[in-house]
């Protein structure tokens, strides 16, 4: 399993690749997954977050997403909650070059 966190990340999420369309989807606090960065169950800690995992990781999960893996997220006062690294913020909004195409498009 990947692990895109550093060791000591306070908040955490889960992201993984919808099975049916290679989609970056999220793990929620409701227990499904989401196209939405918005809506991921974010973890305070290291317990939290490895509950969090554990609960996207059903025995059927390999029906539904691939590889699902936690990842660093940041708090910010004025924004709330993003991702830490380039490689999950460019999986939250898509593609860098083209604006007009993945999430940001539809955000705009």
């Amino acid at each position: 399993m990947a692990q895109h966190s550093a060791k000591g990340a306070r908040f955490q999420a889960v992201t993984a690749n919808r099975l049916t369309d290679g989609e970056v989807v999220y793990f929620t606090d409701a227990g499904h997954w989401s196209l939405s960065f918005s809506e991921a169950a974010i973890a305070d800690g290291a317990d939290a977050a490895e509950a969090v995992l554990a609960r996207a990781m059903p025995a059927d999960f390999e029906a539904h997403v691939l590889d699902p893996y936690l990842f660093e997220v940041l708090q910010d006062a004025q924004t709330g909650f993003q991702p830490a690294s380039v490689r999950e913020t460019i999986r939250a909004k898509g593609p860098t070059i083209r604006l007009d195409l993945g999430k940001q498009a539809i955000a705009s």
